[in-house]
């Protein structure tokens, strides 16, 4: 670090390549999950296919997480990221290429799921080591701004490609994706390496995934995240199907994922005034319930307007409380098993994307797609109960 740098307690020459990298790895997923449930309506799928594509995301990361953060916790988190980029950047070229069969958007997703958590495992410990305690809050609060700023660039480029069309040219979006994730690739070789660790001591012994669940009010911190990650998720994958659903144009759909990115980074950039006025618990368990409100107003037959309202209470929710959890369990976790417990955190989100987007097509094929921002509701409120409960106290 430099001398001015050591002021701050920032190392910005690591924190500056973190948030162009994670930004333009946030801009990809939309392009790609939007582009691949716009892919299976010209394909005439059945609902539920979008729910296993939606998952197949998800699937084979829930498996690779915990060995991923343990590799981390070893010192090789840029090379994760590195790792992610390239893969990511070939799940778009599939995509782009071949994206006539269910089975190859499915295998497709698949590759991209598992670059997207290495890079994600790999971003949060690097963010980590980007600054001391003084100034940790406000490096999560501007990584996560970054993150907001990639998720509203991705359905931005969507809108433009549609125009005013219901469904936009799929192949274009996906040339688009392609060209992102190679940026992001070439990108990703500008993160620095951690220093090399010293051997452990005899004395010293790894943490155990059992022992660092145990820790008070880790799992509810992973469920809140589970809840925030997989309702956003949520919100790309089926917000297109409710537009189709309500005859609204896709162009409206990319400015509503749109407008809920930038509430998001809005509330980022007002996240460390609101952390320190209100604090920790009381902050996540308000944003969870503004969120839950947003997301009741989406599953009822509003008008246009009022789903802009919607998904801007969503968003600012669901952009702090993600935040919340990130450093929760960094504050919770101890050093030496930081990426592993943040691992733990992907995990659970994975789960989560698994879990609910498969259950979410069943409820949809039955009830209509309103009734999967209902159910998501109802367990984002929940979540948010459970961190009121059991976050320890100081």
């Amino acid at each position: 670090m430099t001398e001015q740098d050591r002021k701050h307690d920032i190392d910005f020459g690591l924190f500056l390549p973190l948030l162009l990298h994670s930004f333009l790895v946030q801009a990809l997923v939309p392009l790609v999950r939007v582009g691949t449930s716009y892919r299976a309506i010209e394909l005439e799928l059945p609902v539920i296919w979008i729910g296993v594509i939606a998952a197949s995301f998800a699937l084979l990361p829930v498996v690779f997480a915990i060995p991923f953060g343990r590799m981390i916790d070893r010192g090789h988190d840029s090379r994760a990221a590195q790792a992610g980029s390239l893969l990511m950047a070939a799940g778009a070229f599939i995509l782009w290429m071949w994206p006539d069969t269910q089975w190859r958007l499915l295998a497709a997703n698949v590759v991209l799921g598992i670059g997207h958590i290495l890079c994600m495992a790999g971003h949060q410990m690097i963010t980590v080591r980007c600054a001391g305690p003084k100034s940790r809050e406000s490096i999560f609060g501007y990584y996560m701004v970054a993150l907001a700023l990639g998720q509203a660039v991705g359905p931005l480029l969507i809108g433009l490609a549609a125009g005013n069309a219901r469904v936009p040219p799929t192949g274009t979006v996906f040339l688009m994706a392609l060209a992102v994730a190679g940026i992001a690739a070439v990108a990703g070789f500008l993160l620095r390496s951690a220093p090399p660790k010293p051997p452990r001591s005899a004395e010293e012994r790894s943490v155990g995934v059992l022992e660092i669940l145990r820790l008070q009010g880790l799992t509810s911190v992973i469920f809140a995240s589970v809840m925030t990650v997989t309702t956003l998720d949520l919100l790309v994958v089926y917000l297109p199907l409710l537009g189709t659903e309500r005859h609204i144009e896709a162009s409206h759909v990319g400015w509503l994922l749109t407008t809920r990115a930038l509430a998001s980074m809005a509330s980022r950039l007002a996240y460390v005034q609101l952390f320190k006025l209100i604090g920790r618990v009381p902050l996540t368990v308000t944003m969870m319930w503004i969120s839950t409100v947003g997301l009741l107003v989406l599953s009822a037959p509003v008008s246009l307007a009022w789903m802009y309202l919607a998904v801007v209470a969503v968003g600012y929710g669901l952009g702090i409380a993600s935040t919340l959890t990130l450093s929760g369990i960094v504050e919770i976790a101890p050093v030496a098993a930081r990426g592993t417990a943040m691992s733990l955190r992907l995990t659970g989100n994975r789960i989560g994307q698994v879990a609910l987007p498969f259950t979410a097509s069943i409820m949809a094929a039955a009830t209509g797609v309103a009734g999967v921002f209902a159910l998501t509701a109802v367990a984002v409120a929940a979540a948010g109960m459970a961190v009121q409960k059991t976050y320890p106290r100081k």
